[in-house]
């Protein structure tokens, strides 16, 4: 292992091209408090034997990487946000080449004795993750853990003692708090798909544990849902951003099936999710699944028609940025004339926004909790 030296710094890790704001950081005390319960395990690894789930921005992986010297350390982030944040940040350290990216299967996992794993939020996302774990890991395997503990719950100790004989709970820090998991229980095949069937959509909705309602459909969707008659009737192309499990994407592609649909999102679960939602309803070969920045691999004025439900949440705080980050780009992408529909807590003002950034914005239907607009770009002028 390479000689360390100087204290890694948290404080220079970056968000970037995450939403960057004064009450948005890219670390937590619950970084740091993995980073000293796994200390000694860590020390004591041998190159490829260290897994890191759900590193925000890599302050769990550059933070190992820097203490203890390791390389061949193997991550999987759900986010491509986050991916492309931990990109910046180990260039920015020197330690690009200590680490690789990952899905969450068997390559990622196999020959792991240590897991370093910022908990979700999500039960079923977390029992995803642990099962993950004990099926493919070295059976010496220890799960290092932590979360904030307003965002933790006993059910969480429930889920990992679901695959390992031991759940330790750690003392309380900086108000974070760890969960170590040792000797994992036997587990076979992965876990079937979670499907519903939703009969008013004629619609098979798949989704894995850590997408946004799972298999239900959350009532913003709905809403954009009962106004995709009203979509231009001319067009060829649509996008569905950030599509989850693709209800949108799927539910277009079914009304119009002349219609290319592309469902895009840049979460690796949601991608997995929409991909099975398409094969569920015959659709793949009309709706093509990618995980995206945004629109970023999107090309200029290729796309008449974007539907989207965007985000009003940053991890735990309310914040616009991410709907805004996530709407630059529609301008680029729409073709002149084209139309954006969009939904959004009628509390937060995203009407001047998409006014700002694509063209003339119509209400369409209202209430208390969501608004629906229609935007359309300004048709080119000669």
């Amino acid at each position: 292992m390479a000689t360390v030296t100087a204290e890694f710094n948290f404080d220079d890790l970056r968000r970037y091209p995450d939403v960057e704001a004064p009450n948005l950081f890219a670390f937590d005390p619950s970084d740091k408090l993995i980073l000293a319960e796994a200390a000694e395990a860590l020390a004591a690894t041998a190159p490829g034997q260290v897994t890191v789930i759900g590193d925000d921005y890599g302050a769990l992986t550059l933070g190992a990487a820097h203490a203890h010297g390791l390389t061949g350390i193997r991550v999987h982030q759900d986010a491509l946000s986050g991916e492309l944040a931990l990109g910046f940040n180990a260039r920015a350290e020197n330690l690009g080449d200590v680490y690789s990216n990952g899905a969450l299967d068997e390559a990622l996992l196999a020959g792991t004795t240590v897991v370093l794993l910022q908990l979700p939020r999500s039960l079923e996302e977390l029992d995803d993750i642990a099962g993950a774990i004990a099926r493919y890991a070295d059976p010496s395997v220890v799960v290092y853990s932590a979360g904030r503990i307003k965002h933790m719950s006993l059910s969480m100790n429930e889920v990992l003692a679901k695959y390992f004989e031991t759940v330790d709970v750690t003392r309380a820090q900086q108000k974070s708090r760890g969960l170590i998991a040792r000797g994992p229980r036997a587990v076979t095949s992965p876990p079937a798909p979670r499907t519903q069937y939703h009969a008013d959509l004629g619609l098979h909705v798949v989704a894995t544990g850590s997408v946004f309602a799972g298999t239900k459909v959350d009532i913003g969707t709905r809403a954009l849902l009962a106004v995709l008659d009203q979509v231009d009737p001319s067009a060829e192309t649509a996008i569905d951003l950030g599509a989850g499990t693709g209800i949108l994407a799927a539910a277009l592609a079914k009304k119009r099936p002349g219609l290319r649909v592309i469902a895009t999102d840049q979460s690796a679960a949601a991608v997995a999710s929409a991909t099975a939602t398409m094969k569920a309803n015959g659709l793949q070969d009309q709706v093509t699944v990618v995980r995206d920045d945004g629109l970023s691999s999107q090309p200029d004025e290729s796309v008449d028609v974007i539907v989207v439900n965007p985000p009003f949440h940053i991890g735990g705080a309310v914040h616009a940025g991410a709907a805004i980050n996530l709407l630059a780009d529609v301008s680029r992408v729409l073709k002149p004339g084209g139309q954006l529909w969009a939904v959004y807590n009628t509390h937060l003002a995203y009407r001047a926004e998409m006014g700002r950034m694509v063209g003339p914005t119509t209400p369409i239907s209202r209430n208390d909790k969501f608004t629906v607009t229609l935007a359309e770009k300004p048709l080119a002028t000669t």
